[in-house]
């Protein structure tokens, strides 16, 4: 959408259509006028708007039949049909067959301009959910969702070491989206068709995490009443992931060097070594360089893991991929939950933009999960669907009051707030407060501050 919104009236009155013409060019927009239905839809054919305003009233094709129009050839075009008092049920019905919103006669003109604003910022809303989706397709590399330097380097990264049979280090904070990187090396090397397994070495003892990696012969301890095979063995010419290597004990850390220097592992209770080939990729959230000279990772294995290493940046370093993760979880989840939700509202956009996202990608994800959920809109996730610890830190301060203000008082000051902030602008004052104009003309009467 051009930077100047561009908005179509249709109306055959010519004293309305001027007066509709002068408001909303008097707020910026591009204004062209039709005087008929026939002539809207030679508009409509030759040229691309954002809104069409018309009257449902008129001879020849009347606005049923231009809102019909409309639909069909740019259905993504917010259409307003405009109602006198006695016809309000055409327009009930304008709005079961698409159309966007209604204005009566006679109207208010903080009313239109409201609504002709929700209708740009709608027709906006399409057209960025376009302009993503797009950019989603070109630039998600192999699985990596992103365009900014730090993710455009592990892609290129990822495509380079694929191939070769090597071992990788991936170094990243919490939920970076270590594991999603091994597996793309994984699906991208010769190793494709066979297994990839998981495990992470801080959530288990050393005796179990033993036992997971390596297996263990029958009669080995006490319960061990059968032969078991370990990770190694199952993912034997697949590759097997080893997350938070840097958990890993001396002692196991020994037995997993033997692995990558001899291809050979023993089982616990075993006699004999067991040959395994199998490529390791293992992850860290800590530097393992500095683990490595603070003598709590083996120097020998963390050169025998460091043979090629990427780095994952964090979320808050990459900040220009946040909205597009945003659209790509969106589109994931509306499919999960059967849900049609067109793309974020501006102020939401911006409420995850400055965001420190601490848990990276993964709250990220869970946070548009949650917000897809509980959404109450097809049009646009809104701030009030996102998670309360995201959304709070952009909640405006509200004054203290004594308990003794009584409630009257209270909306009183907040309208007075509300007018004085957008210097009268009675619209923008509504929509800051979340009631329509009307609503807000009656209590301005109520309180006497017309």
């Amino acid at each position: 959408m051009p930077d100047i919104p561009k908005i179509l009236i249709v109306e055959d009155d010519l004293r309305m259509s001027q007066l509709f013409k002068e408001l909303l060019e008097k707020e910026g927009y591009s204004v062209a006028v039709s005087g008929d239905g026939s002539d809207a839809i030679i508009l409509l054919k030759e040229h691309s708007f954002d809104v069409v305003l018309t009257d449902l009233k008129m001879p020849s094709i009347d606005g049923m039949n231009v809102l019909a129009y409309s639909k069909e050839t740019n259905p993504e075009t917010p259409v307003i049909v405009i109602t006198a008092y006695a016809t309000v049920d055409s327009a009930v019905e304008a709005l079961k067959r698409g159309a966007y919103d209604y204005i009566q006669k006679p109207f208010d003109p903080d009313e239109l301009l409201l609504v002709v604003k929700r209708a740009v910022d709608y027709r906006r809303l399409i057209n960025e959910n376009i302009r993503l989706s797009t950019a989603l397709e070109g630039c998600i590399g192999y699985g990596l969702v992103g365009m900014s330097k730090g993710i455009v380097r592990v892609q290129r990264l990822v495509e380079n070491v694929s191939p070769f049979d090597t071992t990788v280090l991936l170094q990243g904070e919490t939920g970076t989206g270590k594991e999603m990187v091994a597996q793309l090396i994984h699906r991208l090397s010769s190793r494709a068709a066979e297994k990839f397994l998981a495990v992470n070495c801080g959530a288990l003892t050393e005796t179990l995490l033993e036992a997971e990696l390596f297996g263990y012969e029958q009669g080995a301890f006490t319960g061990a009443t059968r032969r078991k095979r370990g990770l190694f063995e199952a993912a034997n010419r697949g590759t097997i992931f080893l997350d938070e290597i840097d958990n890993a004990s001396q002692s196991m850390q020994m037995k997993l060097l033997r692995v990558l220097q001899d291809g050979m592992m023993m089982k616990v209770g075993g006699i004999e070594p067991v040959a395994v080939d199998v490529r390791v990729i293992a992850a860290s959230n800590v530097d393992l360089k500095a683990e490595v000279e603070n003598g709590r990772f083996r120097r020998d294995l963390f050169y025998r893991l460091n043979v090629v290493t990427i780095n994952i940046p964090p979320l808050r370093s990459r900040r220009d991929d946040i909205q597009l993760l945003a659209y790509h979880f969106l589109n994931k989840y509306c499919r999960r939950h059967s849900k049609e939700i067109k793309g974020f509202h501006q102020d939401t956009i911006e409420i995850l933009m400055d965001y420190p996202w601490p848990g990276n990608v993964r709250e990220l994800e869970n946070a548009i999960e949650h917000s897809v959920i509980m959404s109450k809109s097809i049009q646009a996730i809104t701030p009030e669907s996102l998670p309360e610890d995201i959304r709070k830190r952009q909640q405006i301060a509200v004054p203290s009051y004594t308990a003794s203000l009584r409630l009257d008082e209270m909306e009183r000051s907040l309208i007075q707030r509300a007018l004085s902030a957008f210097k009268g602008q009675k619209a923008k004052a509504a929509e800051a407060l979340g009631i329509s104009v009307s609503t807000l003309w009656r209590k301005l009467k109520k309180f006497q501050l017309e």
